[in-house]
């Protein structure tokens, strides 16, 4: 199909790449040139002891406020870019193209636009401001250590005790916690009603609030990321709650930003491809000599799902930028996105052979390693690959359910 930009879309094109070309730290260009990861910017800038990493941070995040890019998904009444679903898609798609990071987090992506839906005007006006300038990180309080793809089964509760509601309870794999200020969370404060019905939308101000603890949970590759965090009779407002009481459900699953094409990952699946190639081109660590016929065509089967998944994000966009609603869609965009991630890191590890068991030590064979490590949970984050075949099965292929 025919993928090219309109005149219009061109030029917003162009104004995202110019910002890019321009305002871009070098420390974000460095790392993207060693294909390594974009940084979290909004949890490196105020760490003291980090100094480049502080710099960058600020001065990309004021760039992105120039143009009021910080938030492209938010209403422009609320300092947002107001920019379509088409707009979004270029947007993300320069930014992945360059390693730019994104900034804000949860507090952006998620916080923000529900309160846009869902909060009182008093909400908007104390919590957006802070969210947009970066001065206040949130972290998301959703799953739990027994309900992960059944999340309506949460059992975190809070109880209703005069002018504040009492929590207990414990949530886990909560990304950032221990560099986040404030939290958003699911809790239950009808344990009678359907699981579906008796859950609450709050916010904790403050994530150093009595009664919260934070522990760390170090990953499979050694890194902090994830977290467990316990409540212990935590009290907070009841003028936190969002939205109507034991409906939270509903408001915690709204998004404001529409762009669900995972185009930043098609583009990095292609761009880490493209560096494993550059590699065996160079022969580095006496790659290209392990290239096999066998090897080499499941290169190729790799370049021919980088494309694919490439082509998914196209036309989940095109759906969105006509009206339409992407269901079973994003279902299989999300499953071959996340299961190529597996294969195309399995690849990689092939072509360096023995050098691949390399750690910290062995460039460029260590980087496609530690990837490969980091690539394990991506089935099952961000919703099951069983999960998203149950949806493509009942929802893409009409078949009934079990």
């Amino acid at each position: 199909m025919d993928w090219k930009d309109t005149p219009e879309q061109a030029a917003f094109r162009s104004e995202v790449s110019t910002l890019i070309d321009t305002r871009l730290p070098t420390r974000y260009r460095e790392l993207a040139a060693r294909g390594a990861m974009p940084e979290r910017a909004w949890e490196n800038d105020r760490k003291s002891d980090m100094p480049d990493e502080v710099a960058a941070a600020v001065d990309w995040h004021a760039a992105l406020a120039e143009r009021h890019w910080v938030a492209p998904h938010w209403p422009t009444e609320y300092g947002g870019g107001g920019l379509t679903a088409m707009e979004q898609f270029i947007f993300n798609q320069e930014m992945a193209e360059s390693g730019a990071p994104g900034v804000g987090g949860s507090g952006l992506s998620m916080l923000g636009p529900t309160l846009i839906v869902h909060g009182s005007d008093e909400q908007k006006e104390k919590y957006l401001p802070p969210i947009l300038d970066g001065n206040v990180t949130w972290a998301q309080g959703y799953s739990e250590p027994g309900s992960g793809s059944d999340l309506a089964s949460l059992t975190t509760r809070a109880v209703r005790d005069g002018d504040d509601f009492i929590i207990n309870g414990q949530k886990i794999w909560t990304s950032a916690a221990h560099t986040a200020d404030a939290m958003f969370a699911l809790v239950r404060t009808d344990p009678d009603a359907p699981k579906h019905r008796g859950i609450s939308f709050v916010m904790i101000d403050d994530i150093k609030t009595p009664g919260i603890t934070v522990r760390p949970l170090i990953n499979i590759n050694g890194d902090h990321y994830f977290n467990e965090v316990f409540f212990e009779d935590v009290r907070i407002p009841a003028t936190n709650l969002v939205g109507e009481l034991n409906r939270g459900w509903y408001v915690g699953m709204t998004l404001l930003d529409f762009e669900r094409s995972n185009i930043g990952g098609a583009v990095a699946a292609r761009r880490q491809l493209r560096s494993l190639i550059g590699h065996i081109k160079a022969n580095q660590q006496g790659a290209a000599e392990r290239i096999t016929p066998e090897l080499r065509r499941e290169i190729v089967d790799r370049w021919v799902e980088t494309e694919t998944l490439y082509q998914f994000s196209f036309r989940i966009i095109s759906m969105q930028s006509a009206g339409l609603v992407p269901n079973y869609e994003a279902s299989t965009a999300k499953l071959f996105a996340s299961e190529l991630s597996q294969r195309l890191a399995h690849t990689a590890t092939k072509v360096f052979g023995l050098h691949a068991q390399h750690w910290a030590d062995a460039e460029p064979a260590s980087r496609f390693t530690r990837n490969y490590i980091a690539m394990v949970p991506a089935t099952i984050r961000g919703g099951t690959s069983e999960v998203q075949r149950n949806v493509i099965a009942t929802r893409g292929l009409g078949l009934p359910r079990a």
